[in-house]
């Protein structure tokens, strides 16, 4: 039985608080501390006073609800504690990532369309534009960063920064990076619980060294996640790129993933869209186009969501040859480099307008 915090919200939905018959997730009774360990699962549900009547019944509500709906033998009984709002200070948090400027996630809604060779040639060129920059791999679950740069064998080293131990992020091309991929054996999966993946992305996020970066781009994991939602609470996003290809089902995945970041509960503005493998041209004719995919399917979905399409980018041989052997296309002067040179130069002035017109984002901070 494999356990998520999303598996405990989902059941924790069906308990209803007696005293208004709304839901405990939707009144923010349950703390955003949810620990798994095995078949055991604790964590805390906030109520407003000590005096609370339905204390001990809500609590017994919410055993019941874990076991019904999840499994009998999630260890919940007796795990549950008790906070009281009034009771619990206001924290002053430091802000995570001082030294950055804009944090850039780059997301796509299904995999296979290239969002980890769209984050990794952007980075390389907003480097080769003279910018600082930085690129964490927060694909837990499939990191591909280290080998589209050609650093699989890196060893990571920490040193102390003002009394703190950091690590230190590889470097190359003139980004710094950081990912999972260095800690893990890169032959087998990965497999973590939610709240696990999570916790390792909070350290390379907050226990790596960045120091003063123009930008901050992290490749997320395909979809939405558990991954996504500790990427809002822990930065203050400055915004998000799309990925998509032009296919139909693509573009499908793609809006819903616009929807996440636009929606309430997350709100970070979506600086555009990219679309990916628009056109084949071959290496030896680059004035032919062929339209494998479809034609401009990311190019409408960007005007019928009312925002920008960064840019289209080609599928050409290079592309592919250079991922497999570190060598990111944009260091290049082909087709394929020139248009993530002219994807750069887009993001630059998408995340300036953003800036210019938009209150800086706050990280969320939830209770369930």
């Amino acid at each position: 039985m494999t356990l998520y915090p999303s598996l405990i919200l989902n059941a924790l939905r069906t308990v209803r608080y007696p005293g208004t018959g709304r839901d405990l997730v939707d009144m923010g009774m349950v703390e955003d501390d949810i620990r798994i360990d095995g078949n055991k699962v604790s964590f805390s549900l906030i109520f407003e006073r000590k005096t609370d009547p339905f204390i001990k019944s809500v609590v017994r509500a919410s055993e019941v609800a874990i076991n019904t709906h999840i499994s009998p033998e999630v260890e919940i009984k007796g795990n549950i504690a008790v906070k009281i709002r009034q009771e619990i200070e206001p924290q002053l948090e430091e802000r995570p990532l001082p030294g950055v400027k804009n944090i850039i996630g780059v997301s796509s809604g299904k995999g296979g369309v290239g969002k980890s060779t769209v984050a990794s040639n952007l980075a390389v060129a907003l480097a080769l534009q003279g910018h600082r920059v930085g690129l964490l791999d927060a694909d837990i679950f499939g990191p591909s960063i280290p080998k589209m740069f050609g650093i699989e064998d890196e060893q990571l080293y920490m040193h102390e920064v003002d009394g703190k131990k950091l690590i230190i992020p590889a470097e190359k091309y003139g980004v710094k990076i950081l990912s999972i991929g260095f800690l893990v054996d890169k032959e087998k999966a990965v497999l973590w619980r939610g709240a696990m993946a999570s916790s390792a992305l909070k350290q390379l996020i907050s226990e790596g060294d960045w120091g003063e970066l123009d930008y901050f781009i992290i490749d997320l994991p395909p979809g939405t996640s558990d991954i996504h939602l500790t990427l809002v609470q822990t930065l203050d996003v400055t915004g998000a790129i799309v990925v998509t290809t032009p296919q139909e089902v693509a573009l499908a995945d793609a809006r819903k993933g616009i929807s996440m970041f636009t929606g309430e509960h997350v709100n970070v503005p979506v600086l555009g869209i990219v679309e990916n493998m628009s056109w084949f041209t071959p290496a030896n004719h680059p004035t032919e186009q062929y339209f494998i995919f479809g034609r401009d399917g990311g190019k409408n979905l960007a005007e019928q969501m009312g925002v920008t399409l960064l840019g289209q980018i080609p599928l050409v041989a290079g592309i592919c040859k250079g991922g497999d052997e570190g060598i990111p296309v944009a260091l290049q002067n082909s087709i394929s480099g020139v248009a993530f040179q002219k994807l750069a130069s887009a993001t630059v002035q998408a995340v300036d307008q953003r800036n210019a017109t938009l209150p800086p984002t706050q990280h969320v901070i939830t209770h369930g």
